[in-house]
């Protein structure tokens, strides 16, 4: 096995994790502005380093790495809930930009580590100046009590260099149940904290729609109007309910369209 090119070689997985970056954090803002509850808390990448690579390579006694070694590019993506998880998985599935070749459920087969997460292996197309080419890329999906439970090991992986002694192991190995735990706990009261996010998500979403209808009538040169409900705003902007909030947005939009109506007519 020899590569004298590699950044030819990892140009396109590069490309793919860019790509993929955005694409599930765009996921995320359409769940977001659509006042909906988003299975995605936030979405990491990276392309691995070539001397992981090549010492993968060498363990696997792998002759083609692009076939052979699935993890080149790699997406992590966090959730909140384990059941979330298994809402992303399928709707990865959905997709038709990508195909998913297979999948490792660590979550109900965990490993004697401890280790928990799904690993979905895709077949992702990249376009680019030297043509068009399939790649694989793994995409990692945990919770994020899973997640800080695998940063940990993954530090004590490089200071052992992978030989973890057995009672760190065993620690470890309680940290990971006491950390599934806690997902377990946190799925009892979901329905309460998904309402709770989607109900402040909202209201955001709510404020910043009246602030920018109170930008327009500064552009409309309604100066004393719009300071008015400037104040108004901050004075039912701590209140939890936002019916107050929906109806000053509402009475703003029918001043600003008495405006729109009145330079239409002149």
């Amino acid at each position: 096995m020899k590569y004298e090119k590699w950044d030819e070689v990892l140009a396109p997985y590069e490309h793919a994790v860019e790509e993929l970056k955005v694409k599930f954090k765009n996921i995320r803002k359409e769940f977001l502005t659509k006042g909906e509850y988003s299975p995605i808390e936030f979405v990491t990448g990276r392309t691995k380093k070539i001397s992981s690579i090549i010492s993968k390579a060498n363990r696997l006694e792998a002759e083609d790495i692009e076939r052979e070694i699935e993890d080149i590019a790699g997406i992590r993506i966090m959730c909140q809930f384990v059941e979330d998880i298994y809402t992303l998985v399928d709707l990865i599935k959905s997709r038709t930009d990508m195909t998913v070749v297979y999948e490792k459920d660590y979550i109900t087969n965990f490993k004697d580590s401890g280790y928990r997460s799904y690993h979905v292996i895709i077949n992702y197309p990249i376009n680019s100046i030297a043509g068009y080419k399939e790649i694989l890329c793994e995409i990692q999906i945990r919770t994020l009590a899973m997640n800080f439970w695998a940063t940990i090991e993954h530090s004590l992986k490089y200071k052992y260099e992978h030989y973890i002694p057995e009672d760190v192991a065993n620690r470890l190995r309680r940290a990971a149940d006491a950390a599934f735990l806690l997902d377990q706990e946190m799925s009892e009261i979901r329905e309460e904290i998904m309402k709770a996010q989607v109900m402040y998500q909202a209201k955001s979403l709510t404020i910043r729609e009246v602030l920018c209808k109170i930008q327009e009538l500064y552009d409309l040169g309604e100066i004393s109007r719009a300071i008015n409900y400037q104040r108004r705003l901050d004075r039912i902007d701590s209140q939890k309910d936002i019916k107050e909030i929906v109806a000053l947005k509402e009475e703003i939009e029918e001043i600003l369209q008495y405006y729109k109506n009145k330079k239409r007519n002149n």
